[in-house]
């Protein structure tokens, strides 16, 4: 199964290269499995329908800092985020299961705070929370949520559909989680270095927002299907645009072709990233967490696109042998390359 002798480092697959390596040995059993490793989720023939099952962890020192994260905001990202990559099949999430491995420096108040988080959530999603597991940690907080839904079979929604001369499109604005992550680790450090100091974070509402408590965009989904329009692809923005658009790339066997200036960045985040010393274009291509869709149509939905939503078409698929290139403002050509997070 495994042929591998000798030692590997993990850190030199990199998370999608160790996916794709204990990928390659998984056969599946079930003739119910449409779609295992590989996209935002998996797909299960459940008869008239598709079920959805995607699972996320979150590690404390690795996805998130207490430092300046709330339990409450905590525990409602933790359900958004696996409710967004069942919104990137086409679906409706229905189901969770929440675990959680907690250290004994954590009180059953704190428990609660983080409960609340996940129960708001699933009250504004119209999500049941059925089920889990906890467990103890000797060091730290561990979560670890598997969210289910649901699609019509011939609604979903997969990262392999994409045809050279379809759009690329996203939703809402992008590089505002990443610029308010920036702001929150900076407020840490001066905290650090004198406990005495109070953070500053005015004028950064939006952008901290964006990051401590991103929203699944289920109202873009429920409008492409109100005006007719089927995704050739989709996934959505959690670790930057430049990885995802790679991802399709790969799955459907394509190029892209992205134009700078038809990035979408709220004014607030374009001004912090300036104040900060980062490209905003870098915040948008590479920092993730954004929670936003990405998708392609065909260019034959242009105009209902273009009529009915407030999206921003921002390139074109092309022939896998293109390769990947953003253009810039200054309309020189440069190759993209997938810089987002990495989890190992």
């Amino acid at each position: 199964m495994f042929e591998n002798s000798g030692r590997t480092e993990i850190s030199h697959l990199g998370e999608f290269g160790l996916i794709d390596h204990i990928s390659k040995s998984i056969k599946t059993h079930q003739t119910s499995t449409i779609k295992g490793v590989g996209d935002d989720a998996a797909v299960i023939d459940a008869g008239d329908k598709f079920v959805l099952i995607s699972t996320d962890m979150m590690v404390e020192g690795t996805h998130f800092d207490l430092t300046y994260t709330p339990l409450m905001h905590l525990g409602y990202k933790a359900i958004v985020t696996n409710i967004s990559d069942i919104v990137a099949m086409n679906g409706k999430a229905t189901h969770v299961l929440t675990s959680i491995s907690i250290s004994n420096r954590f009180s059953l108040e704190a428990v609660e705070e983080l409960y609340k988080g996940m129960l708001a959530a699933c009250n504004a999603y119209g999500v049941d929370l059925v089920g889990g597991d906890t467990t103890s940690s000797q060091k730290g907080l561990i979560i670890s949520v598997t969210c289910y839904g649901e699609v019509a079979k011939e609604k979903v929604c997969y990262r392999s559909g994409c045809k050279p001369g379809d759009l690329v499109l996203v939703s809402g604005d992008l590089g505002a989680a990443y610029l308010g992550l920036h702001i929150l680790e900076r407020e840490k450090r001066i905290f650090l270095e004198r406990p005495d100091f109070k953070p500053d974070l005015e004028g950064n509402d939006y952008i901290i927002q964006r990051q401590l408590k991103p929203e699944a965009r289920i109202d873009i989904v429920k409008l492409l299907n109100d005006i007719g329009v089927q995704p050739t692809s989709m996934m959505d923005i959690s670790d930057g645009l430049s990885s995802e658009l790679h991802h399709i790339a790969k799955q459907s066997q394509v190029g892209f072709t992205i134009y700078e200036d038809k990035l979408p960045i709220d004014p607030i985040a374009y001004q912090r990233a300036i104040d900060l010393g980062i490209d905003p274009s870098t915040a948008m291509l590479n920092g993730g967490e954004d929670y936003e869709l990405l998708f392609t149509v065909s260019m034959n939905d242009y105009e209902k696109i273009k009529k009915e939503m407030e999206v921003t078409i921002i390139g074109h698929a092309v022939d896998a042998g293109e390769g990947l290139h953003l253009i810039s403002k200054a309309n020189n050509k440069h190759k993209l390359s997938a810089q987002g997070w990495n989890h190992l």
